[in-house]
């Protein structure tokens, strides 16, 4: 009887031990127009139980057809059985495809049994217009380009009254009809030199904005591509294109405050890239017969200006609702007064797909509370500083006039402090149209940095319901999550987050109020691996990476900033900044397993190391640098140019010798690792002292060498713990200084320390701007005092996210999690408790899955509970001594635990609960 049972059990089929899911092709789901034929792909692995332990991929298989044709045909691509745990970067080895083409995918993995588990559902992607023939559409541009010059509303101007004066452009409407036979499926492809919304029969096709992006326009301009079917109707049709100057042609960076021509002799400011906007649109239309036909934009298409009456990304929008042009996008318009567009002539700029994630509404704010501050004039406080726009309602009669001016914050007497905004204008104004029902707009082209709002004009009495803030910026997947014991740092972490989502907006920008919202290229490599652990930043770097490969320097320099309209003689390159270009492809390597970022940049990463080589040839540290060093240190010693460029010079040759090794040039690798022990060796002979003093004796000369691994931790360690003692337990490090001084003060014994100033509550700290009411992280420790008001108004920024890369610390040490490996095959769990914190939690999402670690500190207890996603192995270390148990027993044969030696664990994935004597 006993045998017959046993036959049965070994009849039943075995169940899969994993199922795939979360399928994306180049780091989307069902992108319509990837920039490659040979896409990557990516998918999860996630176990069949729920509670299952140690959960591995073992192998996988890849299915690619044919959208058309489908799976049960000739695929386009099997990969076969492969034995690997890769779930990642895998990339596309089938049929070579083309422009326009589309594929379904799938997959099924294999876990340690041999039981295969059931196809994924299929996801699907689209080859973008890889080849300039692949385009039919032509640009085209209004007959009449409007322009005017308006001294209204500049009073945030600070300077020669000159600069009072803007030249302002309406945007530029277009539009065709044309007939439509059945569809089954349409699908648009457009761009502009300017920024564009698309609408098709009255509606629009997207809610992304500002499109197509900023970019390197002299050498690339990206495009859009939308799945327009739902859209498209039997007969009559109308697509309408909306055209605005945006980064192309209108005012960038501070060009106007530093008095930096554009193309136009005598306006500063603007036009850097081009003077007259154009738009570019190609619709598809494809039939079930097997028939296409294609719209596209020629001199077919009518022009005509309409209501947005001046539009700039810096100084804000007008909007006259009386010009209206009501169903102008829609079939049957009369558009006998328009005029017909005219060509432009193009660029030979590379047009590819947009590799990034749009910009976008993301959230609606109410407004907090509304003063008149005085007669007619209505403050609104949203409670947080944002980047986007606001939502006006309002009701009134035709000609009334609202004028909503922006602000971070308040001066003492109530009005808006609007100083900091420098040249940028950032005013927007509505007309009403006089509907009796109300009226409701939003600005299109245009963005701000803000917390306040003003209105004046306004008809009657202005309700909390008069404005709804608009939160906008690029829809970066936000997906970390910090809270501890004390409740200022749980403060800080949201003000981190919501400084990094106002200012990944495009590119990561270093502000996006006042007159630069710039790719600062020191801003972004200092924050790049904090903001890992916040978003999903691949794609999003993916294109700001080639933005700051397109702009390097001939000479082999990255800039100071990416995209780069303009640049002022003595602003080309310099230490600490420049050294994005080599430090955030490592990154993205690092955080995401991505070595093609490597190898697509590879070329320019060597032109900078060798131009940096012939700079320098004595390995003195060059001094011909833009000399922005350690940004707003606040110490009496300052940290030289020579010692940071020495010193970053060393660190990016040991980078770069293990992005070599990593995309397979063995030379490569040696010749900078070579290379790095040359440097290192120079660095201490010039400044590490015997007594392991550095010649240059401040806190943010320690820090970065620590951090960089180039003297010994030991005695230069303590010296850096007794500056900071000697200075009240108070940093003075700048930019540069700030983010590797925490994780060295961790990683050489002073982790004690570190606690101390993460909870610092006196200037300098991250607590002090706490207090002071931050909503943000801000550009000065002092941005603002309480009771004093503004500092530095003219130099000044609310939403500078630089400070704000101590959330590495937060994540990696406090709460500790981290990568062990490239990709987080491998990580590393090590909390510390330090200071009065008696509670931390974090976790993030990686290419695996979930991982996180909260634990707390109870009746000289250690708990902790920790997660690690699938197809990982953790190295666990706890703060703690004696025997750990996991889940009430002693951790040793605990399922998933692959090794336990007191303290330190091996964990595969699985959610653990620990338990030891503190």
């Amino acid at each position: 009887m006993k045998y017959f049972y046993v036959l049965i059990a070994l009849a039943l089929p075995v169940a899969a031990e994993l199922s795939p899911l979360e399928l994306r092709c180049e780091y989307h789901q069902y992108p319509l127009a990837v920039c490659t034929p040979t896409p990557r792909f990516s998918w999860k692995v996630a176990p069949t139980d729920p509670a299952a332990r140690d959960i591995r991929q073992a192998a996988y298989e890849i299915q690619v057809a044919s959208e058309s044709e489908g799976f049960e045909a000739k695929s386009l691509w099997s990969s076969g059985k492969v034995t690997s745990p890769a779930t990642d970067q895998i990339v596309y080895a089938g049929e070579t495809l083309a422009s326009g083409d589309r594929a379904s995918w799938r997959v099924r993995v294999w876990g340690a049994g041999s039981e295969a588990s059931e196809w994924s559902p299929p996801a699907s992607f689209s080859i973008g217009l890889l080849n300039p023939e692949d385009w039919s559409a032509l640009w085209i541009s209004a007959k009449n380009e409007q322009s005017f010059t308006t001294t209204e509303n500049v009073q945030n101007f600070i300077g020669e009254p000159s600069r009072g004066k803007l030249v302002v452009t309406p945007a530029k409407y277009f539009r065709k009809e044309f007939q439509s036979a059945p569809v089954v499926r349409a699908t648009v492809h457009a761009t502009a030199l300017g920024v564009y919304t698309l609408e098709i029969n009255g509606q629009r096709v997207s809610d992304e904005r500002l499109a197509p992006g900023w970019s390197a326009y002299q050498r690339r301009i990206h495009y859009q591509t939308y799945d327009v079917t739902k859209l498209l109707r039997d007969g009559k049709n109308a697509i309408g294109a909306t055209l605005a100057d945006g980064w192309y042609s209108g005012y960038v960076a501070y060009g106007l405050l530093t008095d930096q021509e554009g193309l136009v002799p005598g306006i500063n400011g603007r036009y850097c890239y081009g003077v007259s906007t154009a738009v570019r649109v190609q619709l598809k239309l494809e039939r079930a017969d097997g028939s296409s036909e294609t719209i596209i934009t020629d001199p077919t298409w009518k022009a005509s200006p309409g209501p947005i009456t001046e539009s700039d990304i810096l100084m804000g929008e007008s909007y006259d609702a009386r010009k209206e042009l009501t169903g102008w996008s829609a079939p049957g318009y009369d558009d006998s007064n328009w005029q017909s567009a005219v060509c432009k002539t193009g660029t030979d700029s590379k047009i590819e797909p947009h590799p990034g994630v749009p910009v976008r509404p993301i959230e609606q704010m109410t407004a907090k509370t509304v003063v008149e501050h005085k007669p007619g004039v209505f403050i609104f406080d949203l409670g947080q500083n944002i980047s986007g726009v606001v939502r006006l309602k309002v009701k009134g009669k035709a000609g009334d006039k609202v004028t909503i001016r922006y602000a971070e914050v308040l001066h003492n007497d109530g009005r808006l402090s609007t100083e900091n905004l420098r040249c940028a204008r950032a005013v927007d104004t509505y007309i009403l149209k006089g509907d009796p029902a109300g009226e409701t707009w939003m600005p299109e082209f245009t963005y701000h940095g803000f917390q306040y709002v003003e209105l004046t004009g306004f008809p009657g009495t202005a309700g909390l319901d008069a404005v709804t803030g608009i939160v906008i910026h690029s829809d970066t997947p936000l997906h970390g999550a910090f809270e501890c014991s004390d409740p200022m740092l749980n403060k800080l972490y949201q003000n981190m987050v919501w400084t990094q989502r106002a200012n990944f907006f495009e590119m990561p920008t270093d502000c996006p109020q006042r007159d630069e919202r710039m790719g600062w290229t020191g801003d972004a490599q200092i924050f790049v691996r904090a903001a890992t652990f916040n978003a999903d930043i691949a794609s999003f770097y993916t294109k700001w990476l080639r933005d700051l490969n397109d702009d390097a320097w001939d000479y082999g320099a990255y800039p100071a900033y990416a995209p780069r309209p303009l640049a002022r003689p003595n602003e080309h390159h310099a230490a600490g900044w420049m050294d994005a270009g080599v430090i955030c492809p490592w990154t993205i390597w690092q955080v995401y397993g991505d070595t093609r970022v490597i190898s697509e940049h590879w070329r320019k990463m060597n032109d900078f190391m060798a131009w940096r080589a012939t700079r320098d040839p004595e390995l003195k540290g060059a001094t011909d640098d833009c000399s922005f060093g350690d940004w707003l240190s606040v110490g009496n010693v300052k940290t030289p140019i020579p010692f940071i460029d020495l010193a970053y010079h060393a660190y990016d040759a040991r980078l770069m010798a293990e992005m070599a090794a990593a995309i397979g040039k063995p030379g490569d690798a040696a010749k900078y690792q070579a290379l790095a022990e040359k440097v290192t060796s120079a660095f201490r002979k010039i400044y590490l002292q015997e007594d392991g003093r550095l010649t240059i004796h401040n806190q943010s000369a320690y820090a970065i060498a620590l951090f960089f691994d180039l003297i010994p931790s030991g005695e230069s360690a303590a010296q850096l713990a007794g500056l900071i003692r000697e200075n009240g337990n108070k940093m003075t490090t700048g930019f540069l200084g700030t983010r590797p001084l925490l994780p060295a003060l961790s990683a050489s014994g002073h982790h004690d320390l570190a606690g101390v100033l993460m909870q610092q509550r006196e200037y300098p700290s991250w607590g002090y701007e706490v207090d002071n009411g931050a909503t943000s992280i801000w550009e000065r420790w002092n941005s603002y005092i309480k009771g004093s008001g503004v500092h530095e108004p003219s130099m000044n920024s609310f939403s500078h996210y630089a400070f704000g890369a101590v959330c590495e610390w937060m994540f990696a040490d406090l709460a500790g999690i981290d990568r062990a490996a490239p990709g987080f095959d491998r990580v590393r769990i090590a909390p510390r408790p330090t200071g009065t914190i008696t509670h931390a939690a974090a976790s993030m999402e990686t290419r695996h899955g979930r991982l996180g670690c909260s634990w707390k500190i109870e009746k000289g207890k250690f708990l902790a509970e920790v997660t690690v996603p699938p197809n990982t192995t953790a190295d666990v270390v706890l703060p703690v001594k004696g025997e750990v148990s996991e889940g009430g027993s002693p951790a040793t044969g605990r399922p998933g635990v692959r090794a336990a030696n007191g303290n330190q664990l091996t964990l595969g994935s699985g959610t653990y609960q620990f338990s030891a004597t503190l």
